[in-house]
C-alpha cells in the first residue's frame, strides 16, 4: 500500500482552452487552403545525360531485298505458329471427345465403375500450397559492419504565412 499521493488536477481557464482550440482550427484551415507541394517521382524523370542526341543509335537502312526477306520470313513464322496452335487444339479436342465417349460407354456397362472413374484422384495431380514467402525479423540479428551511404532525398512542405 505504498502509493504516491494523487496529484491535484490543474484548473484550466476555459478562455485559454478555447483560444488554443481556435488557433488549432485556424492553422488547420490555413493548411487546407495552401496547395500541397507534390513530391516528384524520380522513376518517371529521365536523367539529362540520357536525353543527349549523340547517344541515340543511328537508324539502320535496310536494302529493299532484305526488308522483303524479313517480311516474308515473318509471314512464314506466323503461318507456322498458327498451324501448330490449330494442331494442338485439334489434338486436345479429339482426346476430350474420346474420353467422353469412353465414359458414356462405361456408364452403360457399369455405373459403379463410371462413378469411380469420374472421381478426382489426388495423387494424379497433387495440389501443394505454400504460405507467405517472407519471414519475420530475427530478434538478435547483428547486421554486418560496413559503410552505408544514404542518398535518400528529403522533401519538406513549406507552410505559407499570411
Amino acid at each position: 500500500m505504498r502509493a504516491e499521493p494523487l496529484r491535484k488536477k490543474k484548473k484550466v481557464d476555459p478562455k485559454k482552452d478555447q483560444a488554443a482550440r481556435d488557433r488549432l482550427k485556424k492553422r488547420i484551415r490555413r493548411l487546407e487552403k495552401a496547395s500541397q507541394e507534390l513530391i516528384p517521382i524520380e522513376d518517371f524523370i529521365t536523367p539529362v545525360r540520357f536525353l543527349d542526341k549523340v547517344r541515340q543509335r543511328p537508324q539502320v537502312e535496310l536494302s529493299f531485298e532484305e526488308g522483303e526477306r524479313r517480311a516474308l520470313l515473318l509471314k512464314k513464322w506466323s503461318l507456322y505458329k498458327q498451324q501448330e496452335h490449330e494442331m494442338e487444339r485439334n489434338a486436345i479436342r479429339s482426346m476430350l471427345q474420346a474420353q467422353q465417349e469412353a465414359l458414356q460407354e462405361l456408364q452403360l456397362t457399369s455405373p459403379e465403375l463410371h462413378a469411380e472413374a469420374i472421381k478426382r484422384d489426388p495423387s494424379l495431380f497433387p495440389f501443394e500450397r505454400e504460405g507467405p514467402n517472407y519471414t519475420p525479423p530475427v530478434s538478435n540479428y547483428q547486421p554486418p559492419e560496413g559503410r552505408y551511404h544514404d542518398i535518400t532525398k528529403v522533401y519538406t512542405q513549406v507552410e505559407f504565412k499570411r
